[in-house]
Parts: C-alpha cells; sequence; structure tokens
C-alpha cells in the first residue's frame, strides 16, 4: 500500500514507538489516529502531527469497540493498525519475600498486551474489509508488537513472555484468517528500544542493557522501529511474519 493518503490507526501512539511511528506516518501524507489511556498525551501528539485522538484502555472491551469506530468514521475508513499498546510488569513466582506472582497482575498483563491486541486488530480488521482493495486485492495491513522476551525471557518476565508469545504464535494463523478479506498481519519483536521506560533508568543500566546488542552497541531508536513498520505496510509480500529488531541480542536469564 502507499503510505500517503492512507488511514492509520496507532494504539500507545501517545508515547515510544507508537508516537515514532505516528509521526512517521504523518509526515509521509497519511491520516493518523492515535489510541491511548486518557490520562496519556495523545492530545498533544495528535495536534502536533495534525492528527487525531481517541481515548481508550485496550483492556477495556466496550472502550476498544467505541475508539476504533470513532477512528474509522473519522478517518473514512482504517488502512493500517498498528498495536504498539502495552505494559511490562515484572515480578517472580515465588519473590523473596515469599509472595506468590499476584494473579491480577499476571491477568492484567495478559489483557492489555495479548487480549487487548487482538480486540483492536479484529475491530479494525472489520472495518479493513469494506476498503476498496488495490490491484493486489489488498483492504488492509496489521502490525502487531511482540518482543525478544517472547522467546528469551527472563527472571520476573512469566507473565510478559506469555502475552507476547502468543502475539507471536497468532500471527500466521491471523495473516491466514484474513487472507481472504486481502488483510495482512505481520509482528515486530524489538529488542532492547530507546522508550520512555528505559529513559527512567540510571545511565549505568541503560549501559548495560546496550550491550545485549550484539551491534550497533546501543539502545534501538523508535525511528527505527517506525520505518521498518513503515516497511511492513508497504511491501505487499511480507505476511504472517515476525521480524526481529535487536541487532543481533539475545537474552540471559537475568
Amino acid at each position: 500500500m502507499q503510505m500517503k493518503g492512507a488511514k492509520a490507526l496507532i494504539t500507545g501512539g501517545a508515547s515510544g514507538l507508537g508516537e515514532a511511528t505516528a509521526r512517521r506516518f504523518a509526515a509521509a501524507g497519511a491520516d493518523v489516529t492515535l489510541l491511548d489511556i486518557p490520562q496519556s498525551n495523545g492530545i498533544e501528539v495528535a495536534e502536533q502531527i495534525g492528527g487525531r485522538f481517541v481515548a481508550a484502555d485496550v483492556a477495556v472491551t466496550a472502550e476498544v469497540a467505541a475508539a476504533v469506530a470513532a477512528a474509522a468514521e473519522a478517518m473514512g475508513g482504517i488502512h493500517l493498525c498498528l498495536n504498539a499498546a502495552g505494559i511490562a510488569s515484572a515480578h517472580r513466582i515465588i519473590a523473596r519475600s515469599g509472595e506468590l506472582f499476584p494473579i491480577e497482575l499476571y491477568e492484567r498483563v495478559l489483557k492489555v498486551n495479548l487480549i487487548g491486541t487482538f480486540d483492536v486488530l479484529r475491530h479494525a480488521a472489520q472495518h479493513m474489509a469494506e476498503n476498496t482493495p488495490t490491484d493486489d486485492g489488498e483492504r488492509g495491513v496489521i502490525v502487531n508488537v511482540a518482543s525478544i522476551a517472547a522467546t528469551e525471557g527472563q527472571i520476573g518476565q512469566a507473565a510478559y513472555s506469555a502475552s507476547k508469545g502468543g502475539v507471536m504464535a497468532m500471527t500466521l494463523p491471523l495473516a491466514r484468517d484474513l487472507a481472504s478479506y486481502g488483510i495482512r498481519v505481520n509482528t515486530i519483536a524489538p529488542g532492547i528500544m530507546e522508550t520512555p521506560m528505559i529513559a527512567g533508568m540510571s545511565d549505568e543500566v541503560r549501559e548495560s542493557l546496550s550491550h545485549v546488542h550484539a551491534f550497533p552497541k546501543r539502545l534501538g531508536r523508535p525511528e527505527e522501529f517506525a520505518a521498518l513498520v513503515q516497511h511492513l505496510f508497504e511491501n505487499t509480500l511480507i505476511n504472517g511474519e515476525t521480524v526481529r529488531l535487536d541487532a543481533a541480542a539475545r537474552m540471559g536469564p537475568r
């Protein structure tokens, strides 16, 4: 698909990887709607890029349905859906204090990262199916965000890894399921990226994280993530794939 004139819905679009993608798409001539939680900077970012903002918690299905519908109505459809919303809570199964991993935390991580991603994309796909197809028969593209923790989860990441592993595992079935509508589905599995969560860490911790990457020895940049999303959107032959964006990193146990 062509970027200019495309209608893009980006969850988690008010910060980090989602924001970088929103800015890149808007600069390339796309119509962009950000979906993020009400207390985010969504309104400010949307104003800066000439887009729009819809508020929703992706873990609340009624909010998701309303937000996706509002985005589709405002833009006149949806061509791209990027699911970048997510949380990264960590906890050991048995903490040093003896406390068990809170089941509510486990459920919350899966509800946001996995079920929320699926909920958004199913509603977005419904609108994509109504688009006029391109010469290739393409009507839409969905890009989900997993993590290298899906296959190399560290201590304390049981919930996070399970949620991102689920995102990765459903990529091919989703692509096959939606193929008859001309909708492609791909997933990006980032390594250690320069996000607001990482920015809040000490210089020492940030430096240690950068060494996880084989080359280049630095944190990934959100702009590099955004460039990959654009390529996945524009390259019609890439479908049902999970692409690692990690500078050949392989995570150790801690």
